[in-house]
């Protein structure tokens, strides 16, 4: 902790005085040039952390990306006030790899600091307040009010308060105009205090006294004298069972946590005697949040002969491509290939990367990859705390972690000696990050950060992109197939139950088809498991009006209000907007509001309604909020405590239960009539990564989809499983209507509160782009599906830009000075632009 105090005076600059140049987490394309003070000199190096003042009264933390010794032209270049690092917390790599992901996703290098630096090594400023040294109270306090006297005779018992201490003292939820009129009174002192977020975790460990060790005598004497205290000799029985210290002095060095010793059922006040009389030890010990230093059984994985072959074949591959494609169907045993390639790298000294889209599949993974790597492996998702993700961070600069397991984030962390990275699943939607800045894909940042360190990338999934695909068919990529089922494991027997059908015989009952609840009783006579997927969450997408038809609406967004049934509340998923749900219709006061739709928490209520004898758990973004929550969910389901789990997204791809026999899938022609031209493909993907959760051992597996419209050509690729027919289909649509991977594309938002505001603007940079690049590559300017999103009107402009023969850093760059040309015309200088290279 440490107090800054703000300075407008700039020192002389003399010959000896060094400058960096440094990346600060703001959305400005340029850095900014501060000047190291000599005592800092020698610290300060390329890839430090330095804490700089911005603006009026702001400080950041900021990256070194550049020492020297010129001064800038522009600016005299302030101090900057500290270096937080003994060595650099950023490697030249990962400076290289911000730049080239600054200058490929048309954003700021800042913007790509901000979501590369895990908010623990930032330092955040906290305002506080002391009292004024010059003031005194006695000879003012008829001037003060009761708040005021008790908050300035608080500041005499205290150093200094922030705001939240402040008014807990007074007991007022607003403190504000209290501190007001103090400053007015020249009775209190505001200042800025840097406060480090990173914490280590810190644990009381115990350790037998060495004179005790030293002197076999004084052990024997002290048993002679604890034996008139039955108690107390029974403590240091139980710490010796624990600790060897007698014949391994070692083990009494490291000690045992005190936590952990006073779980034994020993007395807590004989224990505090021994510490108090010198027989015990107590002392402090920094301990890492990640402890897998010790390996759970595991025997060792031996590869069928078809794996064996496929491995061969990928380390051929690699021989002579940076980049190999594994299609694998699921079930086939991807997973102990990976672990194969991950042994050979580690053995080789190398670090590893291992990529998952979901946090959901980091569970089961994790528990998978720790027996078999131990404390090597570390593992890195937003659900982690900062303190956690710091420490992966560190481990991985020291060069300990070797193997890090991570969702898109992790393409970020300081690897030194990278030797291959793995992107599981790489179809996935979920690498790609939305927002804010960069919108960067996770699976594209993977294959440079390998190529930059030399390392190798397999990109591994059942139902590739049809991009990825693209790619290996021509032979820029590897591409292995493995398209066997692991064992004697069977692909799911796929079947539909029609919606129409069952509805005009009447055996639907709620959203469930009859088909779907006769497999159901059927799973559980046989002690089964079911996955049941629905790709929305909440009781129901919208309340409706019975008479009007009118349904509540996001006052911020173009959207319907989702109906929460447990929490009752209408929530908006877009803006995260909520309220409580009408008793009657606000448009015409009709008490007739029914929910239309269904999502997963409906589900799970009608089912324990239809079926009351099933374990049901619902595993969706609702119920797994909490940090372990997820992870526990899954332990249940794995652990047979439940009969169904119904889910989203969540269920449909990586996790692997043995007991699961039946899948079912609900509300599928919706996403394959989703206006996008990637609606067929990602059904295709959604559904046969679903349906692989089913059957994978001995037993086949079933699927049951529920839909209207059985013949449809993709659903019956699903039934077949047939990615090449769907591959062939969709690659023969794109290059006659040029989509990618024939073209690349550019998605411009122009966002404004008043919808004509943005219209013109968006106008404006479409007949801009127009007349720069042609009719025929710029689409729109036109509103997207939802029009309106957190109060904030939205036009979108596409360009379709060939991939060869256009420079397309020069259209960037134009880009660049449309926007900036946009900020100076004062007709739409108000707008904001979002440009989204590659959108999904």
């Amino acid at each position: 902790m440490s107090s800054i105090v703000f300075s407008n005076e700039i020192a002389p600059v003399s010959r000896q005085t060094f400058f960096v140049d440094v990346i600060m987490p703001v959305p400005l394309a340029r850095l900014f040039t501060y000047r190291v003070p000599h005592e800092l000199g020698d610290s300060v190096r390329e890839g430090c952390r330095v804490i700089v003042p911005f603006g009026q009264r702001k400080i950041y933390t900021a990256v070194v990306a550049r020492v020297h010794q010129t001064p800038p032209t522009a600016y005299q270049a302030k101090y900057l006030f500290e270096c937080l690092d003994d060595a650099p917390s950023v490697l030249p790599s990962q400076i290289a790899l911000w730049e080239w992901m600054a200058s490929y996703y048309a954003c700021t290098i800042g913007e790509v600091m901000q979501a590369a630096l895990p908010a623990g090594l930032k330092i955040s400023s906290e305002s506080r307040l002391q009292l004024n040294p010059d003031f005194d109270i006695e000879e003012h306090i008829e001037t003060l009010s009761d708040k005021e006297l008790n908050l300035l005779r608080a500041l005499q018992q205290n150093e200094s308060l922030n705001y939240e201490e402040a008014a807990k003292i007074l007991a007022v939820k607003h403190i504000y105009h209290i501190l007001k009129t103090l400053i007015a009174k020249k009775a209190i002192i505001l200042f800025e205090q840097l406060k480090d977020k990173y914490k280590p975790k810190i644990q009381r460990f115990l350790r037998l006294n060495p004179q005790f060790l030293a002197d076999k005598e004084a052990l024997q004497s002290l048993f002679e004298q604890l034996e008139k205290t039955p108690k107390q000799l029974n403590v240091l029985l139980q710490f010796l069972q624990l600790v060897p210290a007698h014949y391994k002095p070692e083990t009494n060095e490291q000690g045992i946590a005190k936590k952990i010793f006073t779980e034994k059922n020993i007395s807590q006040s004989s224990l505090q005697t021994l510490c108090k009389n010198g027989v015990f030890e107590e002392f402090e010990k920094q301990i890492p949040r990640f402890d897998f230093s010790e390996n759970e059984e595991f025997e060792p994985i031996t590869l069928t002969p078809l794996q064996l072959q496929t491995e061969q074949q990928i380390i051929s591959h690699f021989e002579e491509k940076k980049i190999v494609l594994l299609r694998g169907i699921t079930g086939s045993g991807k997973t102990e290939i990976y672990i194969n390639l991950i042994q050979k790298i580690l053995q080789n000294g190398q670090q590893v990367l291992f990529m998952l889209p979901e946090i959901a599949l980091t569970a089961q993974m994790v528990l998978r990859l720790r027996k078999v790597f131990g404390e090597a492996m570390g593992i890195y998702h937003s659900r982690f705390s900062d303190n956690e993700r710091v420490e992966v961070w560190r481990e991985i600069l020291s060069g300990r972690c070797r193997l890090v397991i991570g969702v898109r984030s992790s393409v970020f962390l300081p690897f030194q000696d990278l030797g291959l990275i793995i992107v599981d699943e790489e179809h996935e939607s979920s690498y790609k990050q939305q927002d804010p800045a960069p919108r960067y894909h996770a699976r594209d940042v993977a294959m440079i950060l390998a190529q930059k360190q030399q390392a190798k990338t397999l990109l591994g999934s059942a139902t590739p992109s049809v991009e990825a695909y693209f790619q290996a068919q021509t032979g820029r990529w590897g591409l292995v197939e493995l398209l066997e089922r692991y064992g004697d494991a069977q692909l799911p027997k796929i079947r539909f139950a029609n919606m129409r059908e069952e509805k005009r015989l009447k055996t639907l009952r709620e959203n469930f088809s009859g088909t779907l609840l006769s497999a159901l009783a059927h799973m559980k006579e046989n002690e089964q498991q079911a996955i049941l997927f629905q790709n929305r969450r909440g009781y129901a997408p919208a309340l409706s009006c019975a008479d009007c038809a009118q349904s509540p609406k996001c006052p911020y967004c173009d959207v319907s209000l989702t109906y929460h049934l447990s929490e009752r509340l209408l929530r908006c998923h877009y803006c995260g907007h909520s309220e409580t749900p009408p008793r009657e219709c606000p448009a015409c006061g009709s008490p007739k509001l029914q929910t239309v739709g269904f999502g997963t928490e409906k589900l799970e209520e009608q089912l324990l309604l239809l079926m009351p004898n099933l374990r049901v758990q619902r595993i969706d973004q609702d119920t797994t909020r909490q940090k372990n929550s997820l992870q526990q969910i899954i332990e249940d389901f794995e652990q047979y405590r439940a009969d169904v789990l119904v889910g989203t997204q969540m269920v449909s791809k990586g996790l692997d239960f043995e007991r699961v026999s039946l899948v079912g899938i609900f509300d599928i022609d919706r996403m394959l009539n989703f206006p996008d031209f990637r609606a067929h493909e990602r059904t295709f993907q959604m559904g046969v990564q679903v349906s692989g959760r089913a059957g994978r051992r001995e037993k086949q597996g079933e699927v049951i989809i529920q839909t209207n419209n059985p013949d449809q050509n993709t659903l019956q690729q699903i039934v077949r499983a047939d990615y090449l027919a769907m591959y062939a289909n969709e690659i023969a649509e794109r290059q006659q209507f040029g989509y990618p991977p024939f073209t690349r594309l550019i998605k411009c938002t122009v966002r404004h509160q008043d919808n004509d505001y943005a219209a013109a603007a968006a106008q404006f940079m479409a007949e801009q782009l127009t007349a720069q690049l042609g009719k025929t590559r710029v689409l729109g300017a036109e509103p997207p599906l939802i029009e309106r999103l957190r109060n904030q009107y939205l036009w979108v402009i596409m360009l379709k830009l060939e991939r060869e023969g256009i420079n397309h850093s020069a259209v960037k760059k134009y880009l660049s000075e449309l926007i900036f040309a946009l900020k100076n015309d004062k007709r739409y200088r108000e707008a904001d632009v979002v440009i989204d290279i590659d959108p999904l």
